[in-house]
């Protein structure tokens, strides 16, 4: 059984998942999970004209001094280097202008940060830390810190370089639980309302958007979009969009990669409600002009409000392929599938299949327990439109054979409840302590004593 389930996986899974290399850049940009994204270059922290950083990893001349502590041009050039080593696509002199102005600004914003909790007595030890990377390796690794030391080496980073990040999120962490979480409150009256508000709206579309959004004023809106469409370009060209939101986007969700959730259209911008209103799922479009600036939009995932969604669905299918041989022409593997669909025809139910492809050379893989939604998106509307005991029309090609999907069972999803007034609750309080940790390291940029070089 173990071998048909790898087979499965290989004959229809279309998508693989990111490998390690993109999980370490996200890693390498990303602010704490309950804190905020550093928006430096946006709040005029960093330079219009960021100096150029040197390639040489053994310059250790400051780029910027925060507060009496230098950060090198070693310390932005090791924190570019893992965003570098993930882009699919050779970035412009323009492009990496911007990053390096982001990364700069990221690395003030985080030694503020670790300058802050040591003021306040709140140590993040050297224990705690490599307990953080090791982590970081078990996922990426297999739980081999010197294979992630070679990486990062090996990329034009360090580990030191991601031990400081990483050091950095700590440390902001346990300030936001010292001085913001506490003195959070949202009242059941509050959170009550909201369930209303959900439940007047069942049935209803919510859309599940990422967005970058870039201000801009009057004096600087076409050098913006200028940013904005060479962002929109590099993320058609298959960079990632969680990487660039972490990295660009001023908004408070860049923590999250942009993520906004699900969201209902009377949330949203009327300008952004409109555009997001006819997108289809996995689309990008921007930019779009917004009051104040303009957004980048992604449409993730779409659904009924507190309504079961049919992707959550699992099915029992049996998958049924021919394969060609190297030297099959076009004209014979038309044959072949002429004649692989015929036989096809006499398949009277799942319990006929295996017997039937058997008489026609045909090779059945059968897997239990699919949800609809792991599938390939492509492939998702065509099961979802079969019957028990239906088939797909064959699909493929000569390199990867071709095959038809059977339904035998469907599992209906569960309706959806929605959110629990304790989870409610949770989300409440977690966006009123990103807006606060927001203005809290406005205000530790708008102490400090910052000088570049």
């Amino acid at each position: 059984m173990g071998a048909m389930r790898c087979n499965w996986i290989k004959l229809v899974t279309l998508k693989l998942i990111p490998n390690c290399l993109v999980s370490l850049a996200a890693l390498a940009v990303t602010a704490t999970p309950i804190g905020v994204q550093a928006q430096g270059v946006a709040d005029g922290i960093a330079p219009e004209s960021v100096p150029e950083i040197s390639r040489d990893p053994n310059n250790r001349a400051p780029t910027a001094i925060v507060n009496g502590q230098v950060i090198t041009e070693t310390d932005v050039q090791q924190r570019m280097a893992l965003v570098l080593a993930a882009s699919r696509n050779q970035m412009s002199p323009d492009e990496l202008k911007m990053l390096q102005a982001q990364v700069l600004s990221n690395l003030i914003d985080e030694t503020l940060q670790i300058q802050e909790a040591k003021a306040q007595e709140i140590e993040v030890t050297r224990d705690d830390v490599e307990r953080s990377y090791a982590r970081v390796a078990a996922q990426n690794f297999g739980g081999n810190p010197t294979g992630m030391d070679d990486y990062l080496n090996g990329v034009g980073s360090s580990p030191a370089s991601l031990k400081r990040q990483i050091e950095g999120e700590m440390a902001w962490d346990r300030l936001l639980q010292r001085n913001i979480s506490p003195f959070i409150n949202v009242s059941e009256e509050e959170v009550n309302e909201v369930l209303k508000r959900l439940e007047e709206s069942r049935g209803t579309e919510e859309y599940r958007v990422g967005e970058i959004y870039l201000s801009a004023s009057p004096e600087n809106q076409q050098a913006v979009f200028a940013n904005a469409q060479r962002i929109v370009d590099q993320l058609r060209q298959g960079g990632s969009f969680v990487g660039y939101a972490r990295q660009f986007s001023e908004a408070s969700t860049a923590a999250v990669g942009g993520d906004l959730g699900f969201v209902r259209s009377a949330q949203l911008p009327a300008e952004l409600a409109e555009v997001v209103g006819q997108m289809q799922t996995g689309q990008l479009v921007g930019p779009v002009q917004v009051p104040g600036g303009f957004s980048i939009v992604y449409l993730i995932d779409k659904r009924q409000v507190l309504m079961a969604d049919q992707r959550d669905s699992v099915l029992s299918l049996k998958q049924i392929s021919i394969s060609f041989g190297e030297e099959t022409t076009a004209e014979i593997a038309q044959q072949k599938v002429e004649s692989f669909t015929q036989g096809l025809t006499a398949i009277q139910g799942c319990e006929t299949a295996d017997t039937v492809a058997a008489q026609i050379g045909a090779d059945v893989v059968t897997n239990d327990r699919v949800v609809v939604r792991s599938l390939p998106d492509a492939l998702q509307p065509l099961v979802l439109d079969l019957q028990v005991g239906q088939m797909t029309q064959p699909f493929g090609s000569i390199e990867d054979g071709v095959r038809v999907l059977m339904l035998c069972r469907r599992e209906a999803p569960k309706s959806e409840g929605g959110p629990t007034f304790d989870q409610l609750m949770g989300q409440l309080e977690e966006e009123r302590i990103q807006k606060r940790a927001q203005r809290y390291l406005r205000d530790l940029r708008n102490d400090a004593y910052i000088e570049y070089n």
